[in-house]
């Protein structure tokens, strides 16, 4: 009786190694379809996708559907396909807050986990494992507390937005919105360019042919911001410390950042793209019957100051080259 225990007890172990290596019991690898923005959106998308494309990997355990689009109901029709070639988890990326309650039930439904990252979604939560996410509200209040320490006399704002529903452009507008319900700034030109520089560069030409004042620039993330400045450089308009316009963007950049150091700009706000070592952390846990520890995961970000960078922040909270 003693021997057989200790047969069956090497065998769970054995088992129990295999799926945690290997990723299912029959030492096969785990499928998992990677829906995200391309990453020619921006340098932070760029930085999340290569993040993703280093630690999704056969050698990791990993077989890996990726599919790529800044449109939701593409998105949407992505994660069907994977629903249907039954991968074990949907990886999600969304374009907009809203509509993924039906697709997220039906993958439920089919025993197929999903995992939230880089952004919020309006679904209920029991449709997904759990989210490894940016608080892009609180990215808006830290940049907007920024600025209204600056205490300049007026703030005329010309305010650049993401892609419209998006999580990152729903927090990143909303601590803005709120100053100027409350009269204490003034909305010049609210306007999407959809992440993209030439349009953000288009903006803010309209506004200077206008010849609207303004003294603030607030683009929700860095390649906005180049765009913008693109313009008053063309212009003739100065910006940066001490300058007549403030420049503010997000997601960090190294080049972006180094606009900083030069105090060309003034602020940056951090948004972290490094999710997915921690999405296969929870996977691995997942896999070997565990419980995840938290709902949701919260990266720590913060905001960088013309006048306090330094090129030590650079080289650690820098993106790209």
């Amino acid at each position: 009786m003693k021997k057989i225990l200790c047969v069956l007890v090497s065998l769970l172990l054995i088992s129990s190694v295999a799926v945690f290596a290997n990723g299912k019991k029959d030492g096969g690898l785990i499928k998992v379809g990677i829906i995200n923005n391309p990453p020619s959106e921006s340098g932070y998308r760029a930085a999340n996708v290569a993040d993703f494309e280093k630690v999704f990997t056969k050698a990791n355990g990993y077989e890996v559907s990726t599919f790529y689009s800044l449109k939701n109901d593409e998105q949407l029709n992505a994660a069907t396909q994977f629903i249907t070639n039954k991968v074990d988890y949907i990886l999600l990326s969304a374009a907009a807050t809203d509509g993924w309650d039906a697709v997220l039930a039906s993958a439920k439904e089919a025993g197929i986990k999903v995992l939230l990252f880089d952004r919020t979604i309006s679904a209920k939560d029991t449709l997904y494992e759990a989210a490894v996410v940016s608080d892009m509200a609180q990215e808006g209040k830290t940049a907007v507390a920024w600025l209204k320490a600056q205490k300049l006399p007026v703030y005329n704002v010309i305010h650049i937005q993401g892609a419209m529903g998006s999580a990152a452009q729903l927090g990143r507008t909303g601590a803005l919105d709120a100053e100027f319900a409350a009269g204490t700034m003034k909305k010049v030109v609210q306007q999407t360019a959809t992440w993209d520089e030439a349009e953000a560069k288009k903006i803010v030409e309209s506004v200077i042919n206008s010849k609207q004042p303004f003294n603030v620039i607030y683009a929700e993330n860095d390649g906005m911001a180049k765009g913008a400045v693109a313009a008053l450089d063309a212009a003739g308009i100065t910006h940066g410390v001490g300058k007549a316009v403030i420049v503010m963007g997000f997601d960090c950049n190294k080049w972006a950042l180094k606009e900083l150091l030069a105090k060309n700009w003034n602020y940056d706000g951090q948004c972290s793209p490094f999710q997915a070592t921690v999405i296969s952390g929870m996977i691995k846990t997942l896999q070997t019957g565990g419980k995840l520890e938290s709902k949701k995961v919260i990266s720590k970000e913060k905001g960088f100051d013309a006048a306090t960078i330094t090129q030590a922040d650079i080289d650690t909270y820098g993106l790209g080259q």
